[in-house]
C-alpha cells in the first residue's frame, strides 16, 4: 500500500466516522448519563464491535452473509429490535439518568461491564457494517503486495479514527449534561434520543441485502 493511498483512506474514514449513527448516539447518551470517564467503557464496547466487524469482513464473513440471506435477516431484525429497546428505555426514563437505574441486575450504578456490553451490542448487531467493510477495505488494498499486513494497517487505522470520534462525542455528552440538570429538560432529551434510536432501528429494518 502506498503512503498516498493510506492518507486517502484516513481522510475518507475520518469523514465517515464523524457522521452521526447508532454508535455515536449511544456514546453521546452514555456520556450524558454516566460521565465521559465511565462512558469510555461504552466507547470501548462500540469500538470492539467495529473492529470485530472489520476483522470478520476481512476473514470472509461478509461473503457468508451474502450467501445466506436468512442469517443476514436474523441479525438485521435482532439489531433493529435492540435499537428499538434502547428507544423504549430512553422514553421510560422520564428525567432519571440511566446510571441511577438498575441495569444488568443490581440497583446501583451501571457497571463498566454493562456499559461495555451495551456498546458492543449496538455495534455488532448491524450486519450492514460487515458488508460495508467488505466493499470498502479492498479498494485500498494493493494486490501486488502482501494483503494480510495491509488489512491489519487499515483495520487499525479505522479503529483509531473511530475511537477519536467516540472521544469527541463523549466530551460533547459531558458538556451537554451540564445543561440537562432539570427533570423536564432531561426527559425531553431522553425522548429525543429515544426517537432517534427508533429511527435507526427502522432504517435497519428497511435495509436490504443488495
Amino acid at each position: 500500500m502506498r503512503l498516498e493511498t493510506w492518507w486517502l483512506f484516513c481522510a475518507v474514514v475520518f469523514v465517515l466516522s464523524a457522521t452521526p449513527g447508532p454508535n455515536m448516539l449511544h456514546v453521546l447518551t452514555r456520556s450524558v448519563a454516566v460521565g465521559v470517564r465511565r462512558g469510555t467503557a461504552a466507547m470501548a464496547g462500540c469500538g470492539a464491535a467495529v473492529l470485530t466487524a472489520l476483522i470478520a469482513s476481512a476473514a470472509g464473513l461478509a461473503a457468508v452473509l451474502t450467501a445466506f440471506p436468512l442469517l443476514f435477516e436474523v441479525i438485521r431484525y435482532a439489531g433493529a429490535a435492540y435499537l428499538a429497546w434502547l428507544g423504549v428505555r430512553a422514553w421510560m426514563e422520564r428525567g432519571a439518568a440511566p446510571d441511577e437505574t438498575a441495569e444488568g441486575g443490581g440497583s446501583g450504578r451501571v457497571s463498566l461491564a454493562a456499559l461495555f456490553r451495551g456498546g458492543y451490542l449496538v455495534g455488532i448487531t448491524n450486519p450492514k457494517l460487515l458488508l460495508f467493510a467488505a466493499a470498502f477495505l479492498p479498494q485500498f488494498i494493493d494486490p501486488a503486495r502482501p494483503q494480510g499486513r495491509q488489512f491489519v494497517i487499515l483495520i487499525a487505522t479505522f479503529g483509531v479514527i473511530e475511537m477519536f470520534w467516540y472521544g469527541v462525542y463523549g466530551l460533547g455528552g459531558q458538556t451537554l449534561a451540564r445543561w440537562l440538570k432539570g427533570q423536564k429538560v432531561r426527559t425531553l432529551f431522553n425522548r429525543l434520543t429515544g426517537t432517534l434510536f427508533f429511527g435507526f432501528g427502522l432504517m435497519l429494518v428497511r435495509a436490504r441485502l443488495d
